[in-house]
């Protein structure tokens, strides 16, 4: 289905990500999705992309499958190149046609210049940045003052998860909508990258996020390590980039016995799939954020989940699945998954049925569209 009849080409401007197609984060992996939805319904999508390999301060534009794409390349690198890239980013788009979807509130003061304008902003509020622990005071300063600006500026506020938009709510005079994150179902997935791992299909747990304390990879590794594994041989696999100059990480490290596999940061499609496919469980140990991409990912792939007790992810994962606050309840629950079949069996079928539930893509990229079409 296209635009309806009788009605005349609209435009949709994506910022706030690294670019399309996804190679970084779920923002990217969304965008991805969302952009050729729209350009197949008849919206013509721009979405801007950082440059990070090009002359710095150069600027391109090209098309990727029908989305035009507006390249910048930062002259600084890290926090302030982002910075630099997302204000270059809506200087441009003010001369452009269209809706502006902006994904993230983290530069959202550089997004009042729009307003000023009398463009049509509708930004999505991610998770509650500036409480990540990883953060100095003056960063969860500017995170903190960016969600209010964000908040108040934007036509539509969207939110991923119901107590984010409780949270946004209470930072404006508007109802946020709630849209959560999509992924993909995934009913089959080939043994071979996992046993090429040296790992036995069904007898590992995996872990798939950013190593930080937030995230309690170090809590999750130490549990594993209380687990008794002297006749299964389970593993625990766990990707994430590992700095060797990072104090947390190495304390990872340090608590990683021989059966846990720190297999670094790993974004071969194929291989990941693999991975979450034929675990006996996902382990996500998140404490902050709201629908988390990978743990929906997790639920589309049908794995028995072991997360964090918290709001965010009981939510998300939904009943049928096995919670901890702590390493000794984390040790519990790989224990229970590891040696009991039937269990397991029933927190699969819990997590399919609640990927069914609310996060289709269908369902959440038509959302997005009804979003963008009101304004």
């Amino acid at each position: 289905m296209r635009l309806p009849s009788g009605q005349t080409s609209m435009y949709v401007n994506i910022l706030g990500i690294r670019g399309i197609p996804a190679t970084h984060g779920g923002f990217e992996t969304f965008a991805a999705y969302l952009a050729p939805y729209l350009y197949e319904r008849g919206y013509h999508v721009t979405v801007y992309c950082q440059d990070d390999e090009g002359t710095p301060g150069s600027s391109y534009e090209d098309e990727w499958n029908g989305i035009h794409r507006v390249h910048f390349a930062p002259k600084r690198g890290g926090a302030a190149g982002t910075m630099e890239f997302d204000l270059a980013c809506v200087r441009d788009v003010m001369k452009r046609p269209g809706v502006d979807l902006v994904l993230g509130y983290n530069t959202a003061v550089f997004n009042i210049l729009q307003r000023l304008r009398g463009r049509r902003v509708v930004m999505n509020m991610d998770g509650i940045e500036w409480k990540r622990a990883k953060w100095s005071f003056a960063a969860k300063a500017w995170f903190w003052i960016n969600e209010i600006a964000g908040a108040n500026l934007c036509h539509t506020a969207i939110a991923d998860h119901p107590q984010i938009a409780k949270h946004v709510a209470g930072r404006c005079f508007k109802t946020p909508v709630m849209i959560p994150y999509g992924g993909d179902i995934i009913d089959d997935a080939p043994e071979a990258p996992v046993r090429e791992m040296g790992l036995e299909p069904g007898n590992y747990l995996v872990s798939i996020a950013r190593i930080e304390p937030e995230n309690s990879i170090l809590e999750l590794v130490q549990a594993f390590g209380r687990v008794d594994t002297s006749t299964s041989g389970a593993q625990c696999v766990v990707l994430g980039r590992l700095d060797p100059d990072n104090a947390y990480h190495q304390a990872v490290r340090n608590a990683a016995g021989e059966n846990v596999r720190l297999v670094g940061a790993i974004y071969d499609r194929t291989i990941v799939e693999a991975l979450r496919m034929h675990a006996a469980a996902y382990l996500h140990g998140h404490q902050v954020g709201g629908t988390n991409p990978s743990l929906v990912e997790a639920l589309g792939a049908g794995n028995a989940v072991i997360a964090h007790d918290n709001r965010f992810n009981r939510w998300t994962a939904g009943e049928g699945q096995l919670y901890f606050t702590d390493e000794t309840e984390a040790a519990k629950a790989m224990e229970m998954v590891l040696s009991d079949p039937e269990c397991r069996a029933a927190m699969q079928r819990a997590a399919r049925t609640r990927h069914h539930a609310d996060f289709q893509w269908s369902e959440v990229l038509a959302t997005y569209e009804k979003a963008i079409f009101d304004l």
